[in-house]
């Protein structure tokens, strides 16, 4: 874990740095354990791309979320730092969730959508991710257009273009 440390380490938060070289050296779920750990690295630097090179390989490889679903769970209800919380909004719609756990989850990443407080990319990811879940529970669909038409009102335009491009894949 030290050597991926020290590749996900140094730069600033305007950088995903190496973390690409990362997901290149993920071959097992050996590999893959060792990365998520470093999501409870002190250094926000080493979180964000480790989170980053986390989003990227699941986005294929999704079984390898399996037995840290109860962490990234437990971490959507604690995250403060908006990388992370970006990176996380996207890597829940992955996670096989019983009924009780889709539905806190749904309510997190509604309630992350809807704060004004969070950054743009935290609520354009949380709605990307919401588009996500609605694939595995169409019954939701009312709740997730009533969010969109709620996020509407407030005319800002990464959230409306998100917004737009989901709308045109509902129909």
């Amino acid at each position: 874990m030290a050597a991926l440390k020290k590749i996900l380490s140094g730069g600033d938060l305007r950088s995903i740095g190496k973390s690409d070289s990362v997901v290149l050296k993920v071959q097992t779920q050996s590999d893959f354990d060792n990365l998520f750990k470093c999501l409870f690295h002190k250094d926000r630097l080493v979180v964000m791309r480790a989170a980053d090179a986390i989003e990227k390989i699941t986005l294929n490889n999704t079984q390898y979320l399996a037995i840290h679903k109860k962490e990234i769970i437990n971490m959507s209800l604690v995250a403060k730092d908006k990388e992370l919380m970006w990176h996380l909004a996207l890597l829940i719609p992955r996670l096989d969730l019983n009924k009780q756990e889709f539905g806190n989850s749904w309510d997190i990443l509604t309630k992350w959508a809807k704060d004004k407080k969070n950054s743009r990319i935290v609520r354009v990811n949380s709605i990307q991710g919401l588009f996500e879940m609605l694939k595995k529970k169409n019954e939701l669909e009312k709740d997730f257009k009533l969010t969109l038409t709620e996020l509407e009102t407030e005319n800002i335009p990464s959230i409306n273009a998100r917004i737009r491009k989901l709308k045109k894949a509902i129909r």
